[in-house]
């Protein structure tokens, strides 16, 4: 082994990785799915740990590895699973159908929303994570307190299946 290191003979190596960066960086940020930019963070992390290592920088690339691509991602990972869950109240006489719930979880799937159904006993239970978004009320009734969430969801395509079949998107002051 030499005692000189140069990069001139690890330059067809480093070139593609260190092309990976802003490529990776890019297609990042212009994700439109969460669950999608979960993965890319992960995978410039790493590429990013792999550079830091190859450079001779141990100690940026172990940091990097820990900080920058698992403890974030971790973070990010949970921070997406506890957002991205639209919960939904409904009346104790009339739980929603299975096919009103089928049809809701179709609408609600290009913005990433998961579906929660809390019952009123869920409701009353001061141990339950997160607020209320809104209610199913009786027949195929949805009530929301957010406009912005409104908007959005009435510019898919789930909402015209919704209202054909006899469902309504309605804003409310939620108590």
């Amino acid at each position: 082994m030499s005692g000189s290191f140069s990069l001139a003979g690890e330059l067809d190596l480093l070139l593609p990785i260190t092309a990976l960066v802003p490529l990776t960086a890019v297609l990042l940020v212009s994700q439109s799915n969460p669950y999608q930019t979960l993965v890319l963070r992960g995978i410039l992390g790493s590429v990013s740990t792999l550079l830091y290592a190859l450079l001779g920088a141990p100690d940026v690339a172990i940091t990097e590895a820990l900080v920058g691509t698992l403890l974030s991602t971790t973070l990010y990972a949970v921070a997406l699973r506890s957002s991205m869950t639209l919960r939904l109240s409904f009346p104790p006489a009339e739980p929603p159908s299975e096919a009103s719930q089928a049809l809701l979880r179709d609408w609600l799937e290009p913005l990433s929303l998961r579906l929660r159904l809390l019952s009123p006993e869920q409701l009353d239970d001061p141990g339950q994570s997160g607020p209320c978004h809104g209610r199913l009320g009786p027949g195929p009734r949805l009530e929301l307190a957010n406009p912005r969430l409104v908007e959005r969801l009435q510019a898919l395509e789930g909402f015209r299946r919704w209202q054909q079949g006899g469902g309504e998107l309605l804003l409310r002051e939620l108590p």
